[in-house]
């Protein structure tokens, strides 16, 4: 395994020649305004998009990745194609209703409701009632007692978000930057109950009164019926499930074949793969969610020139983030989640994973990270971008994790999915903006080095690369200070032994063939 290290003279030079390279002139944000396409979006533009934000969470994911004792293929082929039948049918409801899709991560799907234009109230109904549909449809979805129907709970807010392009060759796809989005997404995850759950700006804008704890209050059948009549969506529950059955006849879904990847992950092509040919293996998987971002984004997007400033300060903290998993520590990212990367790390080989220098080499990726950021952050001062109110929350974890391509040829969205993608997850949701997490089965996994790294909250604050360098180093010398002590322990002679003499023989091999 060649060296992994974060180095700072590199990381200055990668971050500078980012935002040398997204000047604040060549910078346009953008009136959305009818008809205009978000796919494709150049890099250095931006598009104020007012419109309804949809999130959609299945619940029930984590049970399917529970229903063998053993994390092994079993429950991971289930799971895959749980997700895979699910999406096939949520994605010919969004191309039905015109929705635009934004990103379908895992269990979460994003969704942005943009027509009628200028009626943000008629949004408002169609989202509701679009997300009744995907509930309705995903409840007939299941085909068997190994694929069961999809538990749903959607979130939905309203107002102005930046949209701006997220992802290269194969993947590319709007992203929207800002509050509405955020919020969409904690009604969406703020509970396990199912239903429609808006936020209090959304309901006030269709007319309902506004409720003490959004997460509690889901819409009503009454209120829903309300919706559903005003929207009068062409798609029925019946036809999409039809079409769906039709097109798992048509387009079948291959079964879920797995093999290792030999490290590094760096090398791996996720756009190659398919069902037939997923990857799964033991490796490391983490979560960087840039902290305070949508607050941010909602301080400066109603102007022009400082709405430019947001688009650099993600650009250039997102590249530099996925720079240093991807060429420094020879990791791979698996997608951005708005401000959000999500990537993988292995060393081994393709059968058999090296824990320790995973373990290993992802906390010091970690720390790398926050270097790097922190980084950024003064140059983009020095640059004109004031984003030192920005942080990053790191949260990571070691077990067997998957990665392939989900949904129809051409339509193929990356998809990582294991306990442990959803545990460092949860790690990185229960940092602060200065905070590192590892998971419990990777501080379990690691060295003795790593555990004392961060101690028994397994969280730890201001991890810088520096400081895991010098605490794991400073760990493994006592350790090995320690082991040598107690190997001289057993030498207990009084006298030294009477010195050992060779003989005074020819030296050479003792037959001409070399071999004794």
């Amino acid at each position: 395994m060649s060296a992994r290290k974060w180095d700072e003279t590199r990381a200055a030079e990668r971050i500078q020649s980012a935002i040398d390279g997204l000047p604040l002139k060549d910078i346009e944000i953008k009136p959305y305004v009818r008809e205009t396409s978000l796919e494709n979006i150049p890099n250095a533009v931006a598009y104020r998009v007012d419109g309804v934000h949809l999130y959609a969470d299945i619940l029930n994911m984590k049970d399917m990745l529970h229903v063998t004792d053993v994390e092994g293929e079993i429950c991971h082929r289930r799971t895959l194609r749980f997700l895979n039948l699910h999406y096939r049918a949520v994605h010919r409801i969004l191309q039905k209703e015109d929705v635009v899709r934004v990103d379908f991560h895992n269990q979460r799907l994003h969704a942005v409701i943009t027509k009628p234009y200028d009626e943000e109230a008629k949004r408002i109904h169609r989202a509701i009632a679009v997300g009744q549909l995907i509930i309705d449809v995903l409840a007939r979805t299941g085909e068997d007692a190994d694929h069961p129907p999809a538990k749903v709970r959607i979130g939905i807010d309203t107002g102005k978000a930046l949209a701006v392009n997220n992802g290269r060759r194969g993947h590319r796809e709007p992203l929207f930057l800002g509050e509405p989005a955020n919020h969409a997404a904690k009604r969406a995850g703020g509970g396990n109950a199912t239903g429609i759950y808006l936020t209090n700006a959304a309901r006030l804008a269709i007319g309902l009164k506004s409720v003490a704890d959004e997460d509690t209050a889901a819409l009503t059948r009454e209120e829903i019926a309300v919706s559903q009549q005003l929207a009068q969506l062409s798609s029925t529950v019946d036809g999409v499930v039809k079409d769906w059955k039709e097109d798992l006849g048509n387009l079948p879904i291959s079964r879920f074949e797995f093999s290792g990847h030999t490290p590094p992950f760096a090398d791996l092509d996720i756009e190659t793969l398919t069902a037939r040919n997923s990857r799964r293996q033991d490796a490391c998987t983490i979560y960087g969610d840039i902290d305070g971002f949508t607050a941010y984004v909602g301080r400066n997007i109603n102007d022009d020139t400082k709405a430019k400033h947001v688009v650099r300060a993600l650009r250039v903290l997102r590249s530099e983030l996925d720079a240093v998993l991807h060429e420094d520590f020879k990791g791979r990212k698996v997608r951005f989640i708005g401000d959000c990367i999500h990537g993988l790390l292995v060393e081994g080989t393709a059968q058999t994973t090296d824990t320790d220098s995973t373990i290993r080499n992802m906390v010091l990726s970690a720390g790398g990270m926050r270097s790097s950021f922190n980084l950024a952050i003064r140059k983009l001062k020095d640059a004109g971008t004031d984003a030192t109110s920005l942080g990053l929350q790191i949260g990571f974890e070691y077990g067997p994790m998957t990665v392939t391509r989900l949904g129809v040829k051409g339509e193929l969205i990356r998809c990582s999915v294991s306990r442990g993608v959803l545990t460092a997850e949860a790690e990185q949701g229960r940092c602060k903006g200065d905070e590192t997490a590892i998971g419990a089965l990777a501080y379990k996994s690691g060295a003795d080095a790593v555990r004392t790294l961060f101690g028994e909250s397994r969280k730890r604050k201001g991890l810088d690369y520096d400081t895991a360098v010098k605490e794991l180093n400073a760990k493994s010398e006592k350790n090995a200070s320690d082991a040598r002590s107690s190997s001289s322990l057993l030498k207990a002679p009084s006298t030294a032994a009477a010195p050992y003499l060779f003989s005074n023989n020819r030296s050479g091999p003792a037959k001409p063939d070399g071999f004794a």
